[in-house]
């Protein structure tokens, strides 16, 4: 039986839920690991047979979404291998969505439901990736990752061989390595150094099979810095085509599955439409810590005595603006996915959760932390940021 939402409150407009079935990143991550502990196991159907030897390369091209497929990247090689439109998981978003596809369980399991999370053994709100307390000093803590993070990532003690080609500056992260475990970790510089490691590893794996698992982050930092539809991400983009047109003839009678998507999509948002909380200003005063979340998708833990007043500020402050569910409720819809929750869970959803309408953003400030200006952003529920492409070749 496919999992099912039970969703009791308003939604933004135009919401795209996360389908944690088998029309969903979720889907895809879930039977992936499935494939890796099983060599008996298919895995997309009617491409990996079962008990195949298959080399498959899975290039996650962070935010690269399905709508920008069919505007900007309209005629591109990467559309026309277009096989299926996919739903993100919710938040739609970078620690969220990866760690879904590193671990094969839904962010309800891994409790990674944003950049920030809000766990008060490690000093209240902190970024997981990069291991730093909001606005803050690196995470310090004894047993810090098996702790944060206690899903074990799906390599670990695969039955099948596993590459990881990540940035050269992130590949031995804390995170990374944590999430790396059972793989082997292939570092690169740059889009020409990505095609050549992952042309080296389908090499190694030519007599075993297994999966060359490639993240390229550089469309989404593009993105962020000058928009979704801006010509620096459409270089970028032009740049990945061109890379998947050569990965093709390179590999060409080698019978290898090149399998690429994304972990969200993406949205331009105004700096006019963004609900902006003052530092000391009244709703400020309201909240015990700093949003958590995303700026698209926020949540909060409110003093205590404060819920009344902070909603009937949300009902007046965000009316066409954003929808503020309480935590319990959001909690209960299932939007994170399926699954035994992650011990934590309740407490990095907090209070209340802020869905912004299409466009709109919310954020506060934290003393010591640099204010990043985005134009491009995710983490929200509209079809730019939710929908992402399911691209396949087969060489």
């Amino acid at each position: 039986m496919l999992p099912t939402l039970d969703i009791r409150f308003p939604l933004p407009s135009a919401t795209i839920l996360p389908d944690y079935g088998t029309d969903g990143l979720y889907g895809l991550a879930s039977s992936l690991r499935h494939w890796l502990h099983d060599r008996d196991a298919a895995w997309l159907p009617g491409e990996v047979s079962a008990g195949e030897r298959a080399v498959v390369i899975l290039l996650l091209i962070d935010g690269l979404g399905d709508h920008f497929l069919d505007t900007v990247g309209q005629g591109s090689a990467l559309q026309g291998a277009r096989r299926q439109t996919l739903t993100s998981v919710c938040p739609s978003t970078t620690a969220s969505a990866v760690t879904t596809l590193m671990t094969g369980v839904p962010p309800a399991v891994h409790g990674l439901n944003g950049w920030f999370i809000h766990d008060h053994r490690f000093g209240g709100v902190i970024a997981p990736l990069p291991l730093m307390q909001r606005g803050g000093p690196p995470l310090e803590a004894f047993r810090l990752l098996p702790r944060l993070c206690p899903t074990p990532p799906m390599f670990h003690h695969a039955r099948r061989p596993v590459n990881l080609v990540s940035p050269a500056e992130i590949a031995f992260s804390r995170f990374s390595r944590h999430h790396a475990r059972g793989a082997h970790i292939e570092p690169y510089d740059g889009l020409e150094d990505l095609g050549a490691a992952i042309l080296a590893m389908a090499d190694a794996l030519a007599g075993s099979g297994g999966l060359i698992h490639a993240y390229y982050p550089t469309f989404d930092a593009l993105s962020h810095a000058f928009g979704c539809r801006s010509a620096e991400a459409g270089v970028c983009f032009a740049r990945l085509d061109d890379l998947f047109v050569r990965l093709q003839r390179a590999l060409a009678g080698r019978d290898v599955r090149i399998v690429v998507t994304a972990d969200h999509g993406f949205t331009d948002a105004a700096p006019s439409r963004c609900v902006d909380i003052a530092p000391e200003g009244e709703v400020a005063r309201m909240l015990a810590a700093p949003l958590f979340g995303e700026r698209r998708l926020a949540f909060c833990k409110l003093r205590q005595g404060a819920e009344a007043d902070f909603e009937a500020w949300a009902a007046v402050a965000l009316a066409g603006k954003g929808v503020a569910v309480k935590g319990e409720a959001f909690l209960a819809s299932g939007l994170l996915g399926p699954g035994v929750p992650h011990p934590r869970l309740r407490e990095r959803v907090g209070t209340h959760a802020l869905l912004m309408e299409p466009g709109w953003t919310i954020v506060d400030h934290v003393e010591g932390e640099t204010t990043h200006e985005m134009i491009g952003v995710h983490g929200g529920l509209s079809a730019d940021e939710m929908l992402v492409p399911l691209i396949l070749a087969r060489t």
